[in-house]
């Protein structure tokens, strides 16, 4: 596992992993990331907006190959471009590596389309800096997510909670969009597996944080509405993800990378390697174009059993 680690000389100037160096007196510096690739500048201008005055840093994070044109955008932030697309954990990475350097306390990831209320990020501050859970002090908190184009709020359907307050709901995971991090706790828990690239890099930076004793929790009180960045289809009551072809690719593949080590969940490796030949079925006879689909999910697979990580190139 090629996971990646923060220098351990910036350790003396975090606080404790379990928030008991924060208090209401002493609000911790919050500072946020946004992962962009292609955005809508309408959607972008909005989050910027939404952010300004209310969190220390805004570092953008562009994988696009074109350069934004940052005339148009109304805040003050940082802009780190790489045209190559160095994926998303990476981008996270670099995000998360500039929020240390500048001394923030708690970093929150967002999505270039995601829709937040200022409001949002000191409830999410407030709880994390204050929360008193059990089975682990708590590393990240998230929003309950309410999904753009349905007006459902999205429910896991097979995890139960692990541990549940008056404020707080125990996950296994949470999405990373919305996701509120204790930057302190990345000397210990690491940084996002870059070798994943993509897919599953969220969950599995949690289910590696509860590997070293912390909780990861949603906020009861605090919704943000996310367009889901996949279209999604149902046949006969079964619901897939539908998106470009090249997505199969790391969805197959990190599936397999994911199922071999021992601190992901049971429950999820085997829904996934269940639900691997019913995606391939799917994709590869109702999905257009079919020959592109079939080439990447068999690709993926092959490259999954055979442990090839990284970018496909």
């Amino acid at each position: 596992m090629n996971t990646q680690s923060v220098p351990s000389d910036k350790s003396d100037a975090l606080k404790t992993g379990d928030g008991s160096a924060y208090c209401l007196d002493n609000p911790p510096r919050v500072g946020a990331v946004i992962v962009l690739y292609h955005p809508n500048g309408g959607l972008l201008r909005g989050l910027l907006d939404a952010l300004g005055g209310v969190v220390s840093q805004v570092v953008l994070v562009d994988n696009s190959p074109e350069t934004l044109d940052l005339n148009t955008l109304p805040s003050v932030f940082e802009y780190l471009h790489y045209p190559d697309n160095i994926g998303i954990a990476a981008a996270h990475n670099r995000g998360l590596e500039s929020l240390l350097a500048s001394g923030c306390d708690f970093g929150l990831l967002l999505d270039q389309d995601s829709e937040i209320s200022a409001e949002l990020v000191d409830r999410l501050a407030h709880l994390l800096a204050k929360a008193d859970v059990s089975g682990g002090p708590l590393l990240a908190v998230g929003p309950q997510v309410r999904c753009a184009y349905s007006g459902e709020l999205l429910k896991p359907r097979i995890q139960k909670p692990l541990f549940e307050t008056e404020e707080l709901i125990g996950m296994p995971q949470l999405i990373a969009s919305g996701m509120m991090i204790d930057l302190s706790v990345l000397t210990d828990v690491g940084l996002k597996d870059e070798s994943l690239f993509i897919d599953g890099v969220d969950h599995e930076w949690c289910w590696r944080a509860r590997a070293h004793g912390y909780q990861v929790a949603l906020a009861k009180s605090v919704e943000m509405v996310h367009r889901l960045g996949e279209r999604r289809r149902a046949v006969a009551g079964l619901k897939y993800r539908v998106g470009a072809p090249v997505r199969l690719y790391y969805q197959f593949r990190n599936v397999l990378l994911l199922s071999r080590r021992s601190y992901v969940p049971t429950y999820w490796k085997v829904r996934q390697l269940v639900a691997l030949p019913i995606r391939f079925l799917l994709n590869g006879l109702l999905e257009k174009p079919r020959v592109s689909r079939l080439k990447f999910m068999m690709l993926g697979a092959g490259h999954g059993l055979c442990g090839r990580t990284g970018k496909l190139r």
